[in-house]
């Protein structure tokens, strides 16, 4: 057995592994960059080593770092996670070279399935159902043109090294496939350093169902049954759950014997995911599930597959890199019950899902909920590299039950002061088509705005927020009604057993501190009282901070009420606003150029701008306080 397992990632990934390590009697190694030399995997690591300057090329993707670091700590094994280096058959065999052991398929197995166009090949050999297409070695321009026309529009052009949804192109009509291809080779270049393309038919209602399998040293090969991944946002996967919804019998059993048949054509050992696309315009059949790639690694939905089979697939992984065999054969395993899981990010959809990097000030995840995370409270999640924050994931008996679970987790979540796309999480899995099981890759590019939530609080949230602070703060025992009101950005609420107090509440994104008392209101409404009086309320995900002020406009509001913090390091490059500027809710203040993008920055409330301490060119430092905006008053 595996005595000291160095991890060659980061995030909530190395805190994954670590977890299963341990409980194994198996010491751990993080390796870190700059950017996380205080990282949460860092902190839990037995021993850990700096790699390297933050940007992921010159620290966690230098193999040559990695492997000296295991030297140096004495680890005999190097869990390459996913992401990074873990499908790079030249670092695992660099790996294998230096005497260590490789958790992680032969390097051959990684090489058969890294190109699309020869894995097609090689699956049909072994008589793997392919999707229709386009794989030859001829690329010309002609050549593909005259394959597109035969297969029939629309088509799909992809990389043959693509992933990620890069180098990846729909083409619905002629005239517009030799554009297409252009900007498909040029992308496919520049991130996979391989231009070539192969072409396949657009699937009509296409889902996306993968299948875990599992190899060992001895020839076994088992599948631990399939995954839906088809909600899906540009490619990248939203939500995925396990067993895939509608799937009959039948057709489980074809389409999983044909995941093992690919896994043996290569000679698999360890954790590895065959990826399917199907037609399911007329539901799921085994005669219209087409096989796409094989992920060569541990995939990030794995605990999904956990939760309903009771593995721990990163035990397995230890296990058979150890020569162990399978702990269990295919008619040990079996389904129970429905698993779901939801990535949380820090990201603004409201911003075409821009990254929101920065400081994690207040941070609560519903404990009831599976969490797999690298961070908590204080941390940061830095610019360099995904912003995952971390992956929720629930289990029930049945699939109704699940949903149900997972939206009261997101009620019972909040994140601050960061963008999130918690809100965003909260309408797919909400939405009518999902919950019948009507899935498709392309739904939530259909259902468009629709899924963005209101930044703003409906007077439910109002309501509840005045209910909460009536109830927690001012423990009224009398029996009387309250009415939340919207008056210029403020949001209060009067107490009609006392006409003559009113008590404002102020809406803002300030991030809130305290305790973690939360009360379900209702559906898709949560509360917080907190111990400096202030008011969190989720709303179908979305999370609003309210503020407690006085009668008179003043009081019980922080100092630091209305602040204007960058949220990354960056270059302010333009600033609309002057000292006492009175600025109205939503109006743009400043402009912070950030990881290539811009960034505006906008007054959360009426009022007037004060302690403005920046210009056009600062370069400022990520938490700096730009400017103000003090409340106006109610009139």
């Amino acid at each position: 057995m595996i005595r000291k397992l160095l991890i060659a990632n980061r995030g909530e990934i190395a805190c994954r592994i670590m977890r299963t390590a341990k409980a194994m009697g198996i010491a751990t190694v993080a390796v870190y960059s700059d950017a996380d030399a205080k990282a949460l995997h860092v902190r839990s690591a037995d021993e850990s080593v700096h790699i390297g300057p933050s940007p992921a090329a010159e620290s966690y993707l230098v193999g040559a770092k990695i492997i000296a670091a295991a030297k140096q700590t004495g680890a005999d094994a190097i869990h390459p996670g996913y992401g990074f280096l873990s499908e790079n058959a030249d670092f695992a065999q660099a790996v294998i070279d230096a005497g260590l052991i490789w958790v992680g398929p032969k390097p051959t197995s990684i090489r058969a399935m890294g190109l699309k166009d020869a894995a097609k090949q090689l699956m049909r050999s072994a008589g793997v159902p392919v999707t229709p297409g386009y794989d030859g070695a001829d690329q010309s321009v002609e050549r593909l043109t005259q394959e597109a026309e035969a297969i029939g529009y629309p088509v799909l052009i992809k990389a043959v090294a693509g992933g990620g949804g890069k180098g990846m192109r729909k083409v619905d009509a002629p005239e517009d496939f030799a554009t297409s291809l252009e900007s498909c080779r040029r992308e496919a270049k520049a991130s996979f350093g391989n231009d070539e393309v192969l072409l396949e038919k657009w699937i009509t209602s296409p889902r996306h169902i993968e299948v875990q399998v599992f190899g060992d040293s001895h020839g076994n090969v088992v599948h631990l049954f399939e995954r839906d991944c088809s909600l899906q946002r540009r490619h990248q996967k939203v939500i995925e759950e396990a067993p895939a919804p509608g799937m009959d019998t039948a057709t489980r059993e074809a389409i999983c014997a044909a995941a093992v048949r690919a896994a043996k054509a290569v000679d698999y050992e360890g954790a590895g995911t065959i990826e399917f696309i199907a037609d399911a315009s007329e539901g799921l059949r085994a005669d219209r599930i087409f096989f796409m790639e094989m992920n060569t690694r541990l995939q990030v939905e794995h605990p999904v597959t956990e939760e309903i089979t009771g593995v721990d697939l990163v035990e397995w992984q230890l296990r058979v890199a150890s020569g162990e065999p399978l702990p269990k054969q295919q008619d040990e395993l079996s389904i129970n019950g429905h698993a779901i899981e939801a990535r949380l990010y820090a990201e603004d959809p409201a911003k075409g899902f821009l990254p929101s990097p920065g400081k994690i000030v207040d941070l609560y995840l519903d404990d009831r909920a599976r969490i797999e995370t690298g961070v908590e409270e204080g941390d940061t999640v830095s610019p360099f590299y995904d912003p995952m924050i971390a992956k929720i994931i629930v289990h029930a008996e049945e699939r109704g039950e699940a949903i149900n679970a997972m939206l009261e987790a997101l009620d019972n979540s909040y994140v601050s002061p960061l963008r999130t796309n918690q809100g965003f999480l909260f309408e797919c899995l909400d939405m009518r088509e999902f919950r019948d099981a009507k899935l498709d890759t392309g739904l939530i590019e259909l259902k468009g705005e629709a899924l963005l939530p209101d930044y703003q609080p409906s007077k439910s949230a109002v309501d509840a927020a005045a209910r909460r602070f009536r109830r927690d703060y001012l423990d009224w025992q009398g029996s009387f009604t309250v009415e939340g009101q919207l008056r210029k950005g403020l949001f209060g609420f009067r107490l009609n057993a006392a006409p003559n107090e009113t008590v404002t509440l102020h809406h803002s994104q300030e991030p809130v501190r305290g305790d973690s008392r939360r009360h379900r209101e209702s559906f898709g409404v949560c509360t917080t009282m907190t111990a400096d009086e202030r008011i969190f309320v989720t709303e179908r995900g979305e999370t609003h901070c309210f503020a407690v002020r006085g009668p008179d406009g003043t009081g019980q509001a922080s100092a630091a009420d209305g602040a204007i913090i960058a949220p990354m390091p960056g270059k302010v490059i333009a600033v609309d606003v002057a000292e006492g500027l009175t600025v109205t809710a939503g109006q743009r203040l400043l402009v912070l150029e950030a990881m290539k993008m811009e960034h505006a920055l906008t007054a959360p409330f009426d009022g007037v701008v004060e302690g403005l301490s920046v210009s056009a060119g600062s370069q400022v430092q990520v938490e700096t306080v730009l400017c103000r905006v003090v409340p106006a008053a109610a009139e």
